[in-house]
């Protein structure tokens, strides 16, 4: 029987692949300059702190057996605990029985959708958005619009608002403070859940640390009262290979999550939650200091070979801090067309269209700096733009 024999649900047969993931496949020559993955590069890995912490994990059979076996659905005590001190001293006055222990940020995303949306449901979220939210979300069959759309009120309005405030995946924008209560003013009136993905907010190199909407939310009434679910990682600090991600809300909320946790896979792995929180006391600082100094300089090298290599109609905005510049180019040029003629030259990057629900923003495209050097990133801008203005020119000359 063939697969396409199989009688699939509705969902199953809406669900199409990551263009990021599928183009990673195509990455690995040691000669490509990716631009593509927000991935974190594995030189700043602290290999030794991993090694020391596994070795404490495995010390002695009692708190070996302890990693080797099952655990609570919420995750592990002190991760929670240390993640709580920390939301706390952001703002967000919380407590262990308010984290949730999740594999990856990602999983996180697909239970929230799991748990708040139904076919048809509205989910208003940020245009372009990062793509994993518009997947995790997909599978529920919602309907998306934009931050700015008109809004039903009632039985029919939204349920969910998604936000990156921080650097947002993928066109590096931070909202401000009065776009945060905004957006919570906005989510009281249609008693909507505000989803405020935070991957990327430690990684800041210019301006000022801005309050989670987590913490404004939690201003008001404390974070029992809170309509806002916070969404944290380790992926682009300490590992994403250890897939250990974390929600952060009120309690309610937070036990049906680890409800629908249990049915998806009982717990996050034990052992690489153990590591993870041992890591994170020793050296999560010290971690975050260091990669902020290294895509900082990376960031800057990018914006640079841009100024300097970039043809007529080309935009871009400088962001504050995560992994991406976001570029616009000329609307009669498609991103993805000029895709496989920048791999056949060694440079890779992922087409605006995949961050669009509505397939628009054909003409845009996403730069990641993070895994480059700076003279990797000088001659992929270079190549890049050169490309870009060919064919600008061959449309000109061609219409």
């Amino acid at each position: 029987m063939s697969s396409t024999e199989f009688r699939l649900s509705f969902r199953a047969q809406s669900i199409k692949a990551s263009e990021i993931r599928e183009l990673l496949k195509l990455v690995g020559k040691p000669t490509m300059i990716s631009f593509a993955g927000g991935i974190p590069d594995p030189a700043l890995f602290n290999v030794g702190l991993f090694q020391e912490a596994w070795r404490e994990v495995f010390a002695g059979p009692s708190i070996a057996r302890e990693a080797l076996q099952y655990s609570t659905t919420e995750g592990y005590l002190p991760l929670r605990q240390w993640i709580a001190e920390q939301m706390a001293a952001r703002g967000v006055p919380a407590g262990p029985d308010n984290i949730l222990v999740t594999t990856g940020s990602q999983q996180a995303l697909d239970l929230i959708g799991k748990l708040l949306l139904d076919p048809g449901s509205g989910v208003i979220a940020a245009k372009p958005t990062y793509l994993g939210a518009l997947q995790s979300f997909s599978a529920y069959q919602p309907q998306f619009s934009g931050l700015d759309a008109p809004q039903p009120t009632g039985p029919g309005a939204p349920r969910l608002i998604y936000l990156v405030p921080d650097f947002a995946n993928p066109d590096g924008t931070t909202l401000s403070r009065a776009a945060r209560h905004k957006a919570l003013d906005q989510a009281r009136t249609l008693d909507a859940v505000i989803v405020e993905d935070g991957a990327y907010t430690a990684l800041r190199y210019d301006g000022e640390d801005l309050p989670p909407i987590a913490a404004l939310d939690a201003a008001t009434g404390g974070v029992e009262r809170s309509r806002t679910l916070y969404c944290g990682s380790f992926s682009k600090t300490l590992s994403p290979g250890l897939r250990v991600g974390w929600v952060c809300g009120p309690t309610a909320l937070i036990r049906k999550l680890t409800l629908l946790k249990q049915g998806s896979d009982l717990h996050t792995a034990t052992t690489n939650q153990m590591v993870i929180h041992r890591v994170a006391v020793a050296g999560y600082e010290a971690q975050v200091a260091r990669a902020r100094a290294v895509y900082r300089a990376r960031r800057d090298a990018m914006l640079s070979a841009l100024e300097r290599h970039a043809p007529p109609g080309l935009r871009w905005k400088k962001p504050d801090g995560g992994m991406f510049i976001w570029l616009e180019l000329p609307e009669h040029l498609d991103a993805a067309a000029l895709l496989p003629q920048a791999l056949r030259q060694d440079v890779a990057f992922v087409p605006g269209a995949a961050f669009h629900a509505d397939g628009s923003g054909h003409h845009t495209m996403r730069l990641s700096f993070s895994l480059c050097d700076e003279a990797q990133i000088e001659v992929g801008i270079f190549k890049l733009c050169q490309l870009i203005g060919q064919q600008g020119m061959a449309k000109v000359v061609s219409a």
